[in-house]
């Protein structure tokens, strides 16, 4: 079977975790740090932190923004669930923007309808999380400039996205928002087996991310109410998780990172390849302006034709290819539809699920799988 993503691990990467498990700390010891300033260094960020799941820093990014019950989070329709439900946990009210079904992201113009809407209402949200959808950067500057108009915060999903760039920069940086978050899954682009991370330029929030991720606790004396009662001494000072990242995962993940540009330029060499090789073919492409360097964690085609999805993904899943579908609306999932979105309608977002399927992509995809795989798309489109 040819997945629709792989990890890639070499022997050195195999190295730096045996030279872990041989060492004194398994967790809570420096390889955390070094990962956390890897990634912040290489994006640009003032500070990162670490945690055991992209879920993790969106939950932890919710709550040291402040996101509480009667708070409203708007986010993608077109996302995995995990974007929504960081929100939810903290008890806000979710909703969703509709996507431009070019770009396959939030659609800035929606946003801007939205907004207006919820300005007249008196109900705007507290929190917006655009989605990086396949690597692809939102349009960030025009988020940003809507969000700071109506004093919203930004946390953006870019789960798919390390190492792509938005106009020059790099998605991380935060340059266009209050926090981003990625995900190091093993179909990403770089992967610590499980694991997340979120980035900032505000220590306050990086400081209070620290405290979630971990119980609540502090060993700082600055941060305790009355004195220390000696060096063994702690103080749960906020109501936090274990939401660690371990030892293991970071060494993973460090070892990762030195390969990260060449994972990247080989997804984009692979995506080029595809555009070429589809050019004759019903079915559409996500678009990438040239301001953008997307991330190319996934690569997703929409058949013209989009009563033909199931029969065309079932002959692919036959021939030994393991296409997917990314994703389903979030707001028709039963949960959604059981908390108040049982009649909304994102037209854009619906269209797309119905055409969508995910093929190939990953940097040990060979160029004779992929003309397998276009060839066995192109048998199923005739048939």
């Amino acid at each position: 079977m040819i997945p629709y993503g792989r990890q890639n691990i070499s022997t050195a990467d195999v190295d730096a975790v045996v030279d872990v498990l041989r060492s004194d700390f398994l967790t809570q010891g420096p390889m955390v740090p070094r990962f956390e300033t890897c990634v912040a260094d290489r994006v640009g960020a003032a500070h990162a932190v670490a945690v055991n799941s992209a879920t993790s820093a969106l939950h932890i990014a919710c709550l040291a923004l402040g996101v509480k019950p009667g708070d409203l989070l708007w986010t993608s329709p077109i996302t995995f669930v995990a974007s929504a439900n960081a929100g939810a946990y903290c008890g806000a009210d979710i909703d969703f923007v509709d996507i431009d079904p070019t770009t396959l992201n939030l659609c800035p113009l929606a946003l801007e309808r939205k907004l207006v809407q919820a300005k007249a209402a008196g109900r705007l949200p507290k929190v917006i999380i655009p989605v990086h959808m396949g690597g692809l950067s939102c349009e960030m500057d025009v988020i940003a400039g809507l969000a700071r108009t109506h004093g919203i915060r930004v946390i953006e999903d870019a789960s798919h996205a390390i190492g792509g760039s938005f106009r020059d920069t790099p998605i991380g940086s935060c340059q266009y928002s209050d926090v981003t978050v990625f995900s190091f899954h093993p179909v990403k682009i770089v992967t610590t087996a499980e694991g997340g991370l979120a980035t900032t330029n505000d220590r306050a929030l990086a400081r209070a991310m620290e405290l979630f991720r971990s119980h609540g606790v502090t060993r700082e004396p600055a941060e305790m109410e009355g004195l220390s009662d000696g060096p063994w001494y702690y103080q749960q000072i906020a109501l936090g998780y274990n939401y660690r990242m371990t030892e293991v995962q970071a060494a993973l993940g460090i070892s990762q990172m030195a390969r990260l540009e060449p994972f990247i330029a080989r997804r984009h060499a692979l995506a080029k390849r595809y555009d070429a090789l589809l050019a004759s073919l019903p079915v559409r492409l996500q678009t990438q302006a040239t301001h953008h360097y997307s991330g190319l964690h996934l690569y997703i085609v929409q058949l013209d034709d989009a009563s033909r999805r199931s029969a065309v993904f079932a002959a692919l899943r036959a021939a030994g290819i393991g296409v997917n579908v990314h994703y389903i609306p979030v707001h028709t999932q039963p949960w959604y539809r059981a908390h108040g979105h049982a009649d909304s309608v994102f037209a854009n977002a619906e269209d797309y699920y119905a055409r969508a399927i995910s093929l190939p992509m990953y940097p040990d995809l060979t160029e004779e799988e992929q003309d397998y795989v276009v060839a066995q798309l192109a048998e199923a489109l005739a048939a």
